[in-house]
Parts: structure tokens; C-alpha cells; sequence
């Protein structure tokens, strides 16, 4: 899995393997859990080392940052996160390719606001082909 934190348009690009992506999927359901970003590259200040997932109270999910540490942090409520969980198992299963945008706007039906940006690379490659 590779996490780079892109400083100039303040979003998180994670690009990952189907099976990574289905831990992480998996992860988010259960709202526990450490997925390691295998960089063969040193950690610079925007690569990360991987993502951490807590359960959380309130409504919604939380994408932030954990700078020092450099880890990104998926925290939030169990229908939240099953919502995202679901979106990032989508991307396991298509086969079209693609990236997949997790940006929060007013009344997004999961993400609070001060969520940090994400885009989620397919395993599958590019753009969709259908």
C-alpha cells in the first residue's frame, strides 16, 4: 500500500492492492485495526506509514491526520463506517478501474466536517473502460 499526503491540494492518495484494500474495508466495518504502508522508500514528510481505524462516538466518520505519527486516522460511529466500508469494498470488486473521490461537503451522508480528502486508486488500474 503506498499513502502520500499531497500538501498543495490538502488530500490523502492511497493506492493498494485488492487485498489491502479489502482489509481496509474490512477494518472500517469493524472499527478497529493497523494496515502498514509497505513503502520500499524511506517515510518523507508526505508518504505515510499507514492507517489506523478506531471506533468513535457521535455520527459520522472522521478522515484526519495524524502528522506526527504519519499515519491517516478513519474514526467514526459503526453506520458511518459501514458506509465507507462498503464504498472501499466496492473498489475491491470492480473490475473497470478507476479512483474512487472521499471529499466531505454540507449534508455528505457519512463524512463530518474537517475531514481530510481521499482518493482511493483502483487495484484495478485507470480509468474505467465501460
Amino acid at each position: 500500500m503506498r499513502l502520500v499526503s499531497d500538501p498543495v491540494y490538502g488530500e490523502v492518495d492511497l493506492t493498494a492492492t485488492a487485498t489491502e484494500l479489502a482489509c481496509l474495508a474490512r477494518a472500517v466495518a469493524e472499527g478497529d485495526g493497523f494496515i502498514s504502508s509497505a513503502s520500499a522508500s524511506p517515510l518523507d514528510d508526505n508518504t505515510l506509514a499507514g492507517i489506523e481505524v478506531r471506533k468513535a462516538p457521535g455520527s459520522g466518520v472522521r478522515i484526519g491526520l495524524d502528522a506526527r505519527r504519519q499515519i491517516l486516522v478513519i474514526s467514526g460511529d459503526p453506520d458511518a463506517r459501514a458506509v465507507l466500508a462498503e464504498n472501499l469494498h466496492a473498489m475491491v470488486t470492480a473490475e473497470d478501474g478507476g479512483h474512487l473521490h472521499i471529499d466531505y461537503f454540507p449534508e455528505h451522508p457519512y463524512l463530518v466536517a474537517g475531514s481530510l480528502p481521499l482518493v482511493v486508486n483502483s487495484p484495478h488500474g485507470g480509468m474505467p473502460t465501460r
